[in-house]
């Protein structure tokens, strides 16, 4: 059965920097994409970042947050640096795999708490 693992979260200061691991647990043939979303309590689920042939970015984030994936270890990555109060949210990962069996999925992680105060 796959699932996704995220890791990473935490509480840190204004500035501050964390990094957010999704790794893929369970056997997969290839990951298509993955996407980092977030939501801060009372608002909806935003698209924080992408990778897939390439790499896309909400404009809040944009020069601050790296995505990356290592395939061999089934893991994408966020690297958030100059951390802002406004980035606390659950932040969650999402992956579109082709399985074993040639059949294509999506997942979601279960989420991940970021705080950014002082």
């Amino acid at each position: 059965q796959v699932q996704l693992v995220e890791s990473g979260g935490g509480l840190v200061q204004p500035g501050g920097s964390l990094r957010l691991s999704c790794a893929i647990s369970g056997s997969i043939a290839s990951m298509y994409y993955a996407n980092w979303y977030r939501q801060a309590p009372g608002k909806q689920r935003e698209l924080v970042a992408g990778i897939g042939g390439s790499t896309n970015y909400a404009d809040s984030v944009k020069g601050r947050f790296t995505i990356s994936r290592d395939n061999a270890k089934k893991t994408v990555y966020l690297q958030m640096n100059s951390l802002k109060p406004e980035d606390t949210a659950v932040y969650y990962c999402y992956a579109v795999v082709e399985l074993p069996s040639s059949l294509r999925r999506a997942y979601w992680g279960q989420g991940t708490q970021v705080t950014v105060s002082s």
